[in-house]
């Protein structure tokens, strides 16, 4: 794995009628055309699934919808972005934002799961899960009831040499709080993470 290649190049894609504007990444000119059409189907269903959320929270009427993304990592053939959607429909006391992310492998085009990140059999889970409760103690975080524990799936995108690991609004804290983040650096978690993954390749000097 080359540490020093370029980015892979990002389009613009525009979701757009009189109420709803969703912009979202499309990946261009990848060498394996089949891993480009892999990574952007699951970019594209990513947001589709907002969309269904969005769909499932809001009350009937002229629901207004917009959409945007970040590009978080794009580097080392490790792709990682977030896209956000946020909606509001007269007669709600606020708009309701979720929040989506994809991390893949852009020779292969595999997107890959949390549980891809570390080695087999390892207790990622509570390994992560004790450093959120650390930053939630040290951050003073309020939080809807005691935290305990992650998801195995839990939302998790990548940047530089970190593992973020995100919660929903009203997950574990209050509305207004906004999106709990919890940066992790890869170097926190050299003991388990997978050596044939993405935190190995962006732990490399």
């Amino acid at each position: 794995m080359e540490l020093n290649r370029l980015p892979v190049t990002v389009m613009t894609r525009t979701i757009k009628n009189p109420s709803t504007t969703i912009y979202y990444p499309q990946l261009s000119g990848l060498s394996n055309q089949q891993a480009e059409l892999q990574i952007n189907r699951s970019l594209l269903q990513t947001v589709q699934g907002l969309i269904h959320e969005q769909q499932r929270v809001q009350v009937q009427g002229n629901t207004q919808m917009q959409g945007s993304y970040e590009i978080k990592n794009n580097q080392r053939g490790i792709f990682s972005a977030t896209l956000n959607n946020y909606a509001y429909t007269p007669q709600m006391a606020h708009g309701m934002t979720f929040l989506g992310s994809v991390s893949a492998d852009v020779d292969t085009g595999k997107i890959f799961s949390l549980r891809d990140l570390f080695k087999p059999g390892s207790d990622y889970i509570k390994v992560l899960s004790d450093r959120v409760k650390a930053q939630i103690k040290q951050r003073q975080i309020p939080t809807l009831g005691n935290f305990t524990t992650i998801k195995p799936d839990q939302d998790f995108y990548l940047a530089d040499k970190t593992l973020v690991i995100y919660f929903q609004l009203y997950e574990i804290t209050p509305y207004y709080v906004g999106f709990p983040m919890f940066p992790i650096s890869v170097y926190d978690l050299e003991p388990i993470i997978n050596e044939a993954g993405p935190l190995s390749i962006l732990a490399a000097d």
